[in-house]
């Protein structure tokens, strides 16, 4: 078995899921008070403690999913900072429907 695939095995287990959560929640909590600290470390801290969530939590996941549909600027501007494949696919084709539309 390949380094990449035995990653993926470890990151399938219900108590490593649990525990990249919790850490991500702990980013999260973090966030504010790195935020006011020189430097835009609040700003990382936060993206990496909402991608650890978004990826582990079925019902954060939900709530992300609405909160887009409530507000889907700044759920773009998420999608992009997530570098997620779904947003790619949407600009790829809402840019192929304007061409068309053209």
């Amino acid at each position: 078995m390949d380094v990449r695939a035995q990653w993926r095995a470890l990151g399938r287990k219900p108590s490593v899921r649990s525990a990249l959560f919790v850490i991500g929640c702990l980013m999260l909590i973090v966030t504010p008070v790195i935020a006011v600290l020189p430097g835009p470390g609040g700003v990382f801290t936060f993206a990496i403690g909402a991608g650890l969530v978004l990826k582990h939590s079925a019902w954060a996941k939900r709530r992300y999913v609405r909160l887009k549909r409530r507000w889907p600027a700044p759920g773009r501007w998420c999608d992009r900072g997530l570098r997620r494949a779904s947003a790619r696919r949407r600009h790829a084709s809402a840019r192929a429907a304007r061409r068309w539309a053209d």
